[in-house]
């Protein structure tokens, strides 16, 4: 029997509203702890879309009950500190949080183990605060004042309950050098899990290149749609659905295509066919870019954040330095002089696949709970 087993354990998540980046790790965390208990915010997931938790109650707070929470609750932001300390993990020994805002402050007590996998500090009070506020019109005015003082209560509640975590795991080295500054605290790397068996390499590929996201302005979908139009020679399929819908229309030429819903297998299918996938988000990970290696297929995408940590530049893809419609179409030129070698680039992708986290994550978490609990 391991160490952990023993243990009474505690898993907490942010919040359940789809099945996501981040759910992924607490399906396998759950896969590898099947004895654990779950906390959230709130759990307003489909019943279609419960799959992943293993038929278990999620144990909720306050905010699944206030008016308008269903379809709101990210309103309710300025309550998140309270309804996440409110969640009572007494009794438990080992605490894993998946936390990409407020999950790492759950309140702790004497005796208990926290280890958290960081998918990201919370970007709006952070790194994209700016960004944030820009986006949705809050850079003057007196809804602007209140906000900003909100974000920087935020900041420093985040800030002050870091020191409730004993142990980090960061979802990439990106996302390690942000907990770092933010926190001043060290961190693992254990790379998010890929379903990398999902996806097969394809001896035929179409005429066109293929990019996939939610349709939201920092996905920069708009950009790579642009820059596609000012290539009429070239065929980009987009799919993806959100608040950009329109804006991308009018940026896409006759030679770009927008699929609004595609099932899981036809994004298979498109994802495997295409020459390549291109990618212009900076992201903290960026599981889709591992998901079209494990498809044998090349990523062209932006050199910062998680993809450059997946992708092998010149070998497994193409990486360009500016978020800018010429830094794309250079990046398409240059991938169009390049061989790349399917096989090479499956085997890439192993490098993140749902074994390999189930490996490292237990192997982190069994050294740390016999250094913790030996003491006790």
């Amino acid at each position: 029997m391991s160490y952990s087993e023993k243990l009474k354990i505690a898993v907490v998540h942010d919040w359940f509203d789809k099945y996501a980046g981040s759910e992924r790790v607490v399906e396998q965390v759950l896969n590898i702890y099947p004895q654990a208990d779950l906390f959230a915010l709130v759990d307003f997931l489909k019943p279609e879309d419960r799959f992943f938790l293993q038929n278990k109650p999620i144990k909720t707070s306050f905010i699944q009950k206030l008016p308008y929470a269903r379809k709101k609750f990210r309103s309710y932001l300025p309550l998140f500190p309270t309804a996440i300390q409110q969640l009572n993990l007494r009794g438990y020994n080992l605490i894993l949080s998946s936390s990409h805002a407020v999950a790492k402050g759950v309140r702790t007590y004497p005796g208990q183990l926290h280890i958290c996998y960081c998918h990201s500090p919370m970007r709006y009070a952070w790194d994209l605060y700016e960004q944030y506020m820009e986006e949705a019109g809050l850079n003057s005015g007196f809804k602007s004042f209140l906000v900003r003082n909100m974000m920087n209560y935020l900041r420093k509640w985040d800030q002050s309950v870091n020191s409730r975590v004993d142990f980090f795991i960061a979802n990439s080295n990106h996302v390690a050098k942000r907990i770092l500054k933010n926190y001043q605290r060290t961190s693992d790397v254990i790379y998010p899990p890929v379903d990398t068996n999902e996806f097969t390499t394809s001896d035929h590929h179409g005429d066109y290149y293929f990019t996939a996201a939610r349709m939201v302005h920092y996905k920069k979908l708009d950009l790579i749609a642009e820059a596609f139009s000012a290539m009429p020679e070239k065929r980009l399929i987009i799919a993806g659905q959100g608040e950009m819908l329109q804006k991308i229309r009018l940026k896409a030429g006759k030679n770009v295509e927008i699929k609004n819903h595609l099932t899981p297998d036809a994004f298979k299918n498109h994802i495997r066919e295409a020459k390549a996938f291109v990618y212009a988000a900076e992201e903290d990970f960026g599981i889709i870019m591992a998901e079209a290696q494990a498809a044998g297929v090349p990523v062209i995408a932006y050199r910062k954040g998680g993809a450059s940590e997946i992708v092998v530049d010149g070998h497994t893809g193409i990486l360009y330095d500016a978020q800018t419609t010429d830094s794309v179409a250079e990046a398409i030129r240059r991938f169009e002089t390049c061989f790349f070698d399917p096989i090479k680039i499956r085997h890439n992708a192993e490098r993140f696949s749902i074994s390999h986290f189930q490996k490292t994550y237990y192997q982190f978490v069994e050294a740390r709970c016999r250094d913790f609990f030996k003491l006790q």
